[in-house]
């Protein structure tokens, strides 16, 4: 993930080169700009649970995103991303000799940010951003392990922090970059609660692309 952050940040300074040099994207107080993108969910997990021991480990997924951005100002505006992810889940070194299969699970965390647009009026124009989530979990499914028959996980609210920019393609459409990193917990109940994994940190980076039109 280290290298995904510094990919990031080189994205960004590479293009912030390019800002002053061409046509305006002109972002306006009242504007709503919608954005397609495809996202990159990165769990950063950490957790065990309380009876077989073990260590939480939550795979990656890749899904595409619908977001709604609108400008009080030209420099403050509001963010709302809503997707659905899937993710396999496991307990790996348990005491059991094995790793344990949770099956899968959907993850809906609709994410509000406030952001603020350094450079509306240029081109190139990076953003960050700050706001809460809040995450459902969907659709459980307890997997394949024959000690497994039941999983549960509990919805929660997260914290969300921000970076990103969009670049004009012409008056309207423009191309989007964002780095997002949510801080969200949860506690996961198996078997009724016979095995329970407690303050399980998903904490996932979530790097978008994509395109975004402007109203």
């Amino acid at each position: 993930m280290k290298k995904m952050t510094a990919f990031s940040l080189a994205a960004l300074l590479a293009l912030a080169s390019l800002g002053g040099a061409t046509p305006v994207l002109a972002k306006d107080a009242g504007d709503i700009l919608v954005r397609v993108r495809g996202l990159a969910v990165v769990p950063d997990e950490g957790g065990t649970t309380d009876a077989i021991g073990g260590s939480a480990s939550i795979d990656n997924s890749v899904v595409p995103e619908i977001d709604f951005t609108y400008f009080f100002t030209e420099n403050i505006a509001a963010e709302l991303i809503v997707a659905t992810t899937p993710h396999d889940v496991s307990v790996s070194n348990t005491s059991l000799g094995r790793n344990v299969d949770l099956g899968d699970v959907w993850l809906l965390p609709p994410t509000l940010t406030v952001q603020y647009h350094f450079m509306p009026k240029k081109a190139f124009s990076p953003y960050i951003g700050a706001g809460l989530n809040y995450t459902f979990f969907l659709n459980e499914d307890k997997g394949n392990d024959p000690a497994v028959t039941s999983v549960d996980y509990e919805d929660n609210f997260g914290y969300a922090l921000q970076a990103g920019f969009d670049y004009k393609i012409d008056d309207r459409w423009s191309f989007n970059f964002d780095v997002k990193k949510l801080f969200l917990e949860t506690s996961v109940t198996v078997n009724n609660g016979s095995i329970n994994a407690r303050d399980v940190d998903i904490d996932p980076w979530i790097v978008g692309i994509g395109f975004g039109y402007r109203f």
